[in-house]
């Protein structure tokens, strides 16, 4: 690419070719600073569309790279003249492992036996193993690939679901045929307009009784009035890492459901996620310093 590559991101030491200018909170603070030298930036991790709308100061602007799997929010603020790229396999590992351990701490009982250790008090109660479920994956992506192979040292059955029904998943055309015999399911598709509202409360009726339902995709997938619905009931439950809305105001009927595990969207948010960051970053950086095809390209800038 015939242009000077000034890329902006939260860490001063990328290890990148020597002809790109590295830019940092430390030199070029976004808040105050002339932003047009910027031709690739990296938007802070967990900055939400506050640091997306720094993109309206950077008219030279070519590369916006998310730091993240997820971009629904970044497509507002791009122009032709920019090319989007997703993070894509930065946060497998991470967000496998939650889904993975939310799934393993709602059968077992952990929230309970933490109130109650908040309590002093000695309860023995039997819980449910994982093993031994029928385990389907909603998205059937890096993520959930790297979910169905951590899930691979249990005793269960796993079935993917995909749009395209590729790589051993089961078509989206056969879930709801599926789904009432499903112990567990585990949502970790991109949020679209195919997508929102995918759990509604003709769906979630579809669960079977004692049904487990573990979101770590977003939050708006599913219909959080009915799913509160299905949870006092008793019905079901559910482990979430992500809530519609987001973040969950104090006082919403969500937090007091039945049955219920939350945690506040953190599925990338662990120590693994720097280095494959900057990996990828950096992976980016040489390739288009180098003149080659970028990475994860969701939108292509219009030539």
């Amino acid at each position: 690419m015939s242009m000077k590559i000034a890329v902006w991101s939260q860490w001063d030491d990328l290890d990148v070719p020597h002809e790109i200018v590295r830019f940092s909170p430390g030199n070029l603070p976004l808040e105050s600073s002339d932003l047009s030298e910027i031709t690739f930036y990296v938007p802070t991790y967990m900055g939400g569309k506050k640091a997306l709308e720094f993109v309206h100061k950077m008219p030279n602007l070519k590369i916006l790279q998310m730091p993240s799997a997820g971009f629904e929010d970044a497509p507002p603020f791009l122009r032709p003249e920019i090319t989007l790229c997703s993070g894509r396999g930065i946060h497998d590992a991470s967000t496998a492992e939650l889904a993975v351990g939310m799934t393993i701490a709602s059968l077992r009982g952990f929230p309970t036996f933490v109130r109650d250790q908040d309590r002093a008090e000695w309860h023995q109660k039997q819980f449910r193993s994982i093993n031994d479920r029928k385990i389907g994956i909603v998205g059937f992506g890096s993520i959930g690939k790297t979910i169905a192979h951590y899930l691979s040292g249990f005793d269960v059955e796993v079935i993917g679901f995909s749009r395209s029904g590729a790589d051993g998943s089961l078509p989206m055309a056969d879930f709801d045929e599926v789904l009432p015999r499903l112990d567990v399911v585990i949502l970790i598709l991109p949020l679209t307009a195919e997508s929102r509202g995918l759990f509604d409360a003709r769906r979630l009726a579809l669960l079977k009784d004692g049904a487990l339902l573990v979101n770590v995709a977003r939050g708006p997938i599913v219909d959080t009035d009915a799913l509160i619905t299905e949870l006092n009931s008793g019905r079901i439950t559910a482990a979430l890492d992500v809530t519609d809305p987001e973040p969950l105001p104090k006082e919403h009927p969500l937090w007091r459901a039945k049955g219920v595990f939350i945690s506040p969207h953190v599925g990338g948010h662990t120590s693994a996620f720097e280095p494959r960051a900057r990996r990828l970053i950096e992976s980016q950086l040489s390739k288009l310093a180098s003149g080659i095809r970028l990475e994860n390209i969701v939108v292509e800038a219009q030539a």
